[in-house]
């Protein structure tokens, strides 16, 4: 892999060819649906259906009383054929509702709105809430939650992700290229949600087809606007420069203190995904049950960008999408760096699965880790500023009371540390273990 290594990044070879040029696709609902019911970060659902009960496209399946939740709605219409506990991709085993798909894509009437615009900003938070909208790059932390800023905070700036900095991805991408209009929409509501005075959405310069596309689109949305303009600015194409902290510092040059957020500074991040997925709900009453993914691979006959219905099992997907021409030999969820290795084609599509990579195994390479020769590259390249070395040799001692002063919980876990050691040390699971530990004190 080609690697040139920046301040605070690296890049990487993109691989992005196999799917940037593919438009997007939707799959057909299989005749089995598996849907977790925990997709986002906070407080899990507890099913309000049960076995037998008749469901309709959009029908909501699972709720909670939490604040920091994010209810799940029934992406086709058919029969509930089991409640039971399943293992998803990205946040492990959950309770999920087993839906027979009668293929009859009956549909609950949804709210279609003219000019949601002109809606008061609680009422276009709890649009967002009731379509069960999360972050759609991968963090699935739910939206409501993020745009209900505290009062004590000011917010001033919104940054808009369509960095897409991970190798393989190209959803995003596609997305902003076919869904333009729409994603600007989305900005707007979320725009008039925080009161904000400047609108960035930043782009890398890899992917000038999309910056092209809304650049024109932008300029005719802000001449028939009075409203706040948005700004497309073109960053420089590293990794990991879709990290909302690195965003901030490419943009705004502002840094975020250890241990607080974006908000802390001024700002809220949204991914365009996400932004997508406000405009549907706010301008059809469209709720959250499916998602552009990418499909990446060597293995595939067809890899490609396809909207797949929430709970479909990557099994059916794969299928449907044109299948394999020869046996993966590795499979991973998300991208190459921040993804996680898969083990089962059983498991099925949720929120936060931005794109499945299906590796041969002549592409494969077996490291072995050897003690650390103290060059630094971990420290050179960390984009928040960590000693991941000495994070590691923390917890190879079980040394814990030194922890909180290297600050293991600021850790993004964007990989780029233990890519670039040349000892193969995987200093990224080091650093979960200390942020485990961590956790364990509060």
């Amino acid at each position: 892999m080609f690697t040139k290594t920046f301040r605070g990044g690296t890049h990487l070879s993109e691989h992005k060819e196999l799917t940037v040029d593919k438009k997007i696709k939707a799959l057909n609902a299989p005749a089995e649906i598996i849907l977790p019911l925990s997709q986002h970060i906070g407080a899990p659902n507890r099913p309000i259906v049960n076995i037998g009960d008749s469901l309709k496209v959009g029908q909501r399946i699972g709720e909670a009383d939490a604040f920091v939740s994010a209810p799940v709605h029934s992406p086709v219409s058919g029969k509930v054929k089991a409640i039971s506990t399943f293992f998803n991709a990205v946040s492990g085993k959950s309770p999920a509702v087993t839906i027979e798909n009668d293929g009859k894509n009956e549909t609950i009437a949804f709210a279609k709105r003219e000019e949601p615009e002109t809606l008061p900003k609680d009422e276009l938070i709890k649009i967002i809430k009731d379509a069960g909208i999360v972050g759609m790059g991968g963090a699935t932390f739910p939206t409501h939650v993020k745009l209900n800023i505290p009062k004590e905070k000011s917010i001033d700036t919104l940054i808009v992700n369509g960095a897409e900095c991970e190798p393989y991805l190209t959803c995003d991408h596609r997305l902003m290229l076919e869904k333009t209009s729409e994603i600007l929409k989305g900005i707007k509501l979320v725009a008039k949600i925080l009161g904000v005075k400047n609108i960035i959405l930043g782009i890398e310069e890899n992917k000038l087809s999309a910056i092209f596309a809304l650049e024109k689109q932008a300029r005719q949305i802000n001449k028939n606007s009075t409203q706040i303009p948005i700004q497309i600015i073109m960053l420089k194409t590293k990794y990991p420069q879709g990290g909302e902290k690195q965003l901030l510092g490419a943009i705004l040059k502002r840094e975020v203190p250890p241990g607080k957020l974006p908000l802390d500074v001024g700002v809220v991040v949204q991914n365009v995904g996400t932004c997508f997925a406000i405009y549907e709900a706010a301008y059809h009453g469209k709720p959250l049950t499916e998602r552009c993914v990418t499909f990446t691979g060597n293995p595939l006959r067809e890899p490609g960008n396809f909207v797949i219905k929430l709970g479909m099992r990557l099994r059916d997907a794969i299928e449907s999408s044109g299948g394999f021409k020869e046996d993966p030999a590795k499979i991973i969820v998300g991208g190459p760096m921040m993804g996680v290795t898969q083990y089962s084609l059983d498991i099925p599509i949720i929120k936060g699965v931005t794109g499945v990579i299906f590796l041969s195994k002549r592409e494969l390479e077996v490291f072995e880790e050897t003690p650390c020769i103290r060059c630094a590259k971990c420290v050179d390249i960390c984009p928040v500023n960590l000693m991941p070395t000495e994070i590691m040799r923390m917890v190879k001692y079980s040394k814990w009371y030194n922890m909180p002063k290297l600050h293991a919980t600021d850790c993004m876990e964007c990989g780029a540390c233990a890519y670039t050691c040349p000892s193969s040390i995987p200093l990224v699971q080091y650093i979960k273990l200390a942020k485990l530990e961590e956790l364990k004190k509060k």
